[in-house]
């Protein structure tokens, strides 16, 4: 295959050097035996569009987008969007199929696929989801497909908390809100609490009451990195029997990517296995 044959596929992002994407695509092709050339492209806060509209032009397959584009993609996307798109109102995955853009979001896939490797009961769960922004917008959806009990939204502003259930696309019993110190359950504790806020890009946990978790429960922070975050330390002072970063999150929500773009599923575990150990060195 010659360098012209190669598919272009990218990460777009403000900033976007520290991304881990292009790793992680290059490694699902090695493993599955699809050829790609996978890039970091920063595109300036005012140019996002253009930028999309280069990169496809000139021969781009695939984007993902990050962090602080997402609802722009969407907006682009807006004509063709994936019923995940819709539910998250953004959009991390971006791609030309028949002519036109099309945009999925895959970060909800992504979290429940980690939740489930880690050994995560999720029907009839209790789950409770901190932050309102979205980071938690973007996963309710896949979390309430799959049969949790009871999903409550808690926010530092209760008001955002209260607005995204109330946006909620779908009449659904099984969602409530509140502010951070309406976080306890009523009765037995969570079965699983996600960090969803930004608290720990700061070191700082979330001011959550103590008492929040259940048996056997799972404390899980979307945040990542070399250390355990500033949410996982208050969860394991709490209680929380398990606890896990958002790694898996991460190339959980690639390999979704890579299967709309490549129609193949990678193997999740070989990738996250080295990425963490990178992550360690």
């Amino acid at each position: 295959m010659t360098l012209s044959q190669i598919k272009k596929y990218a990460v777009i992002g403000n900033p976007v050097k520290h991304s881990r994407s292009p790793q992680i695509h290059t490694l699902f092709g090695k493993q599955t035996g699809v050829s790609l050339q996978y890039d970091r492209i920063e595109a300036p806060l005012d140019a996002f569009a253009s930028t999309v509209q280069t990169f496809f032009k000139t021969g781009g397959k695939g984007l993902n987008v990050t962090v602080p584009f997402k609802l722009e993609a969407k907006d682009l996307a807006q004509a063709n969007l994936s019923q995940r798109a819709k539910q998250a109102m953004a959009v991390n995955t971006l791609w030309i199929e028949n002519g036109a853009l099309h945009g999925c979001n895959t970060d909800g896939v992504g979290l429940v696929s980690d939740l489930l490797r880690l050994g995560s009961t999720l029907r009839n769960a209790d789950i409770l989801l901190v932050g309102a922004g979205g980071a938690a917008r973007g996963v309710m959806g896949p979390l309430l497909a799959t049969g949790c009990a009871h999903l409550r939204v808690v926010n530092r502003t209760a008001s955002r908390a209260h607005e995204l259930i109330q946006a909620w696309p779908e009449d659904c019993s099984r969602l409530s809100a509140g502010g951070l110190g309406d976080a306890r359950h009523a009765a037995q504790g969570w079965s699983i609490v996600i960090n969803a806020s930004a608290s720990s890009l700061s070191d700082q946990a979330p001011a959550l009451p103590d008492g929040l978790y259940a048996e056997n429960s799972l404390a899980y922070d979307m945040m990542y990195g070399a250390q355990p975050t500033a949410f996982m330390r208050q969860a394991a002072n709490d209680g929380a029997t398990h606890i896990s970063d958002g790694l898996g999150m991460l190339v959980g929500q690639a390999a979704e990517s890579f299967k709309i773009w490549h129609g193949v599923a990678p193997d999740v575990v070989p990738v996250l296995a080295q990425v963490r150990a990178e992550l360690l060195r």
